[in-house]
């Protein structure tokens, strides 16, 4: 298949073989999206090579220029810090009608296109870790030289590994704040829910697998009906009754504030980290 026209195999090749990048793998090749043999990953360490060759029968290299070479579409998964690395071993040895996507935390798609050169198509996405569990949150967000055709193509590569949205570059610090943090607000949710259990007589493992299910479940039915979450919190909410004592306290305590305050500050923390990176 064709980043354009959607009929042409492309050949996508990922820098870094780190976990985000094989949950993509693994969305991509169950989806249907692309075939293994059209799948590249350029990764230091041997036997992490030899695992994700085993695992999906993807091709595998040592060099990042040699991938380059390849593949029509370039998947960034590496840390941020070696990016500019990375892209001055790649930018020779490039397509120029190469998409590059990243994946990288707090890298602008400018300053990619400063490393590659004019011209660069690059695309920035920001995923989440439920991507592990093919049921990621991505937003992803178009350079100054990426196409519609480009944010359409990359928007079904994430949609293999959830749910993804398109944005402006802007807004991604708060896409951070949301969903790029929330999977770790949501565990907190689930441990804290669990701790009542226990409190409340249950043993933990009981209590840990009600609070996960309740939280998947509550998601689930939110997504499926798309009704708003107040107007589905409010059929459980009987006059008089437990649910509603249970969101008084909780209301009580400022718990809707807390979460609020979390986004907005993860938000805070995102920008800061781009204007220093």
């Amino acid at each position: 298949m064709d980043a354009k026209e959607g009929t042409r195999r492309a050949r996508i090749g990922f820098v870094g073989g780190g976990n985000m990048a094989e949950a993509l793998v693994r969305g991509i090749v169950a989806s249907g999206v692309a075939a293994p043999d059209d799948l590249y990953v350029s990764e230091p360490r041997q036997e992490r090579r030899r695992e994700l060759s085993e695992a999906y029968g993807v091709g595998s290299c040592e060099d990042n220029g040699a991938l380059a070479e390849q593949c029509e579409i370039v998947v960034l998964a590496v840390k941020p810090a070696v990016v500019p690395t990375v892209l001055r071993a790649m930018r020779d040895r490039l397509d120029p009608e190469a998409l590059v996507v990243s994946i990288c935390a707090g890298v602008r798609t400018g300053d990619i296109e400063a490393e590659l050169g004019d011209g660069a198509r690059v695309v920035r996405a920001m995923p989440n870790t439920a991507a592990m569990a093919l049921a990621g949150a991505t937003a992803i967000a178009a350079g100054a030289m990426a196409k519609d055709d480009d944010l359409q193509f990359v928007q079904r590569l994430f949609e293999a590994v959830g749910c993804c949205v398109v944005v402006p570059e802007t807004l991604l610090d708060a896409v951070t704040g949301l969903s790029g943090s929330g999977p770790a607000y949501v565990m907190l949710v689930i441990e804290a829910l669990a701790d009542g259990g226990v409190q409340a007589g249950l043993s933990r493992d009981v209590a840990q697998l009600l609070a996960a299910q309740t939280v998947y479940g509550a998601a689930k039915l939110q997504r499926e009906t798309g009704e708003s979450p107040a107007s589905l919190r409010d059929r459980v909410s009987s006059p008089g009754g437990t649910t509603i004592a249970g969101l008084a306290e909780l209301e009580a305590r400022g718990v809707r504030g807390a979460f609020v305050a979390a986004v907005q500050a993860a938000t805070d923390r995102s920008s800061e980290l781009g204007r220093t990176s």
